[in-house]
């Protein structure tokens, strides 16, 4: 076995769930020409305009010019700065990658941008991880930053149209990497995502934090105002963007908190971009907003909060226990405090972030109805009781027992069994049971065992469940996947040989006359490929013997120019060749 990271090694299952293998040999010619292309114009370009911390971390963090990483090679030299690294195929879950970063583990996409998107593409991919996210880690403040965004988002509450949303940007970001795709299906997928997305729905604190996460960890700048460096990843891995974000017509906003008000469009570049003075002050920013979410304040708000999400929550007890599901209710007591919360189908009861034994969905599967507060008798919540005011309440197996709320919530039953952590109980089944307030039903006899949930008060409540793994048993994978898709085809198998034969020669410094072959194959035969004209350009410009066909080659590579997306790419490269 491989040697790794101590936070790779450290990773739990369902996170493992979704790491693929990277199967080195899948990378084409092409792929490999395309990393060394991005690399060849991005470097002098970074070494003026990004945060400093990137060239040198480019080496620190292992990551190679002249061809594509290998990411345990990365996760290894990560290590130094207890982080680590794997590969997961494109878009994951935003709760998983947000749990990633948490452990300091950075989730790198294993495939490979093709040629046509080699300015920007619209999935993750290789590219975008390693030449953007990695190298600036080895920033202590900014590693720092990141994983407790990490830490701060896998907590936040998501809504169900967050989830729909994902969804239909994971499969159209597939699709548009799949060269075999139908025009008329790009086109549906893409309708699906502008009506969705033009939907009115609740501003979720994970679309709050997926934006204070556009506007720093995928495109921000630090410095001064005026003339700031780049340190998001999406410009450091965007041939395009990267140039065009330092314009003057690129409006620049000092950071603050008010970034999570501001949207924005992926699939255009932004109007405007928000400038921090140091990774320092982004951590601010994130703690000040933490304090605002739900799983730092609990009570109403969160309630609230959980109940405009439409989607799975976990409510914490002052007694430990998590109860996790849909919250489709709540009702307030005589006081006006929550004492009753009302669950969709399918809920879980944890401890500690572990399913208690036959509380799982299956047992819950028609919803729950769970209580919340102080018993009058005693003003104290069921689980601050001591044992003599237990027993003197009833409060024990086989015993009948009549509990009053402070607030009007009243509970009759036959006590069945008591759920006890720490010598405290946090749940009491009960049979023949009427759970009433001010004279309304809020459980009957005749509706089976109620579980009663002993807690006077919620101080927290955070985005999915508590026991992720049981939660959603029926959905795990039942293994590993081990998939990395190719962008080899049987239209570009032997111009990807031409690629390889390029590379032989250069290897074995071959006279120039012997790519001259090569080139008139590629202008008979791949007449739309610039990029190996590129590399063989790049090898034969200072023989004098071959002038003539040397600029005939310059003459075919400015033609590629028209193409607007191409423009600056091309001529880039062309100023470094020189």
């Amino acid at each position: 076995m491989n040697e790794m990271s101590k936070a790779r090694d450290n990773l739990p299952q369902r996170l493992l769930d979704y790491v693929v293998f990277q199967d080195y040999s899948l990378y084409s010619h092409i792929d490999q020409a395309i990393w060394r292309y991005i690399m060849k114009i991005s470097l002098p370009f970074f070494m003026k305009n990004a945060h400093e911390s990137y060239i040198s971390g480019l080496e620190m963090i292992g990551i190679p010019l002249d061809r594509i990483p290998k990411v345990d090679e990365m996760d290894k030299k990560l290590d130094a700065y207890k982080w680590g690294a794997v590969t997961v195929k494109g878009f994951i879950p935003p709760i998983i990658f947000m749990e990633f970063l948490s452990r300091r583990v950075l989730p790198i996409a294993v495939d490979m941008r093709t040629l046509e998107h080699i300015t920007y593409t619209p999935a993750p991919d290789i590219i975008h991880e390693t030449a953007g996210h990695a190298p600036i880690i080895a920033n202590t403040d900014y590693a720092d930053y990141l994983c407790a965004y990490g830490e701060v988002a896998k907590k936040a509450i998501q809504s169900k149209h967050d989830s729909e949303l994902y969804k239909i940007i994971k499969k159209m970001s597939d699709m548009k990497e799949d060269p075999n795709v139908s025009k008329v299906e790009l086109k549906n997928i893409e309708l699906e995502l502008e009506n969705k997305s033009s939907e009115s729905h609740w501003t979720s604190e994970a679309n709050e934090l997926a934006r204070m996460n556009w506007w720093t960890i995928e495109y921000g700048l630090i410095g001064e105002l005026n003339r700031p460096k780049i340190y998001g990843a999406g410009l450091l891995s965007s041939v395009s963007e990267s140039l065009d974000c330092l314009d003057k017509k690129v409006k620049k906003i000092p950071i603050s908190i008010e970034c999570i008000h501001q949207d924005y469009n992926i699939t255009e570049p932004q109007p405007q971009l928000y400038v921090a003075n140091n990774f320092k002050d982004l951590i601010k920013i994130l703690d000040d907003y933490s304090k605002t979410m739900g799983f730092k304040n609990g009570g109403e708000d969160g309630v609230k909060k959980a109940i405009r999400s439409e989607n799975v929550t976990t409510a914490l007890y002052d007694s430990g226990l998590q109860i996790s599901g849909i919250i489709k209710n709540y009702i307030s007591d005589n006081n006006g405090e929550i004492t009753y919360l009302s669950y969709d189908k399918n809920v879980q009861l944890s401890y500690d972030n572990n399913e208690i034994p036959s509380h799982g969905i299956d047992y819950h599967s028609e919803g729950y109805g769970a209580a919340i507060g102080k018993l009058s008798h005693f003003e104290k919540p069921i689980h601050q009781l001591n044992k003599n005011q237990l027993n003197s309440l009833g409060i024990k197996n086989n015993s009948q027992v009549s509990l009053e709320f402070i607030g009007g919530l009243t509970i009759k039953g036959s006590i069945k069994k008591i759920v006890e952590h720490g010598g405290k109980p946090i749940i009491i089944t009960m049979e023949n049971t009427n759970v009433n307030i001010m004279g309304d039903h809020l459980f009957k006899p005749e509706w089976g065992t109620y579980d009663l949930a002993c807690g006077g008060e919620i101080i927290s409540i955070f985005g999915g469940p508590a026991d992720w793994n049981k939660y959603y048993k029926n959905s795990l994978k039942s293994k590993k996947e081990k998939y990395q898709s190719t962008n080899l085809t049987t239209e570009n198998i032997e111009l990807n040989k031409l690629y390889n034969k390029v590379q032989q020669l250069k290897k074995n410094n071959s006279l120039s006359e012997k790519y001259l072959p090569i080139l008139n194959e590629l202008y008979n035969n791949y007449p739309d490929d610039w990029l190996l004209c590129m590399e063989i350009y790049e090898i034969i410009i200072s023989d004098s013997a071959i002038e003539k066909e040397i600029n005939q080659l310059l003459d075919h590579i400015n033609g590629f120019k028209k193409d607007e997306k191409l423009k600056d790419t091309i001529h880039r490269g062309l100023q470094i060749i020189g």
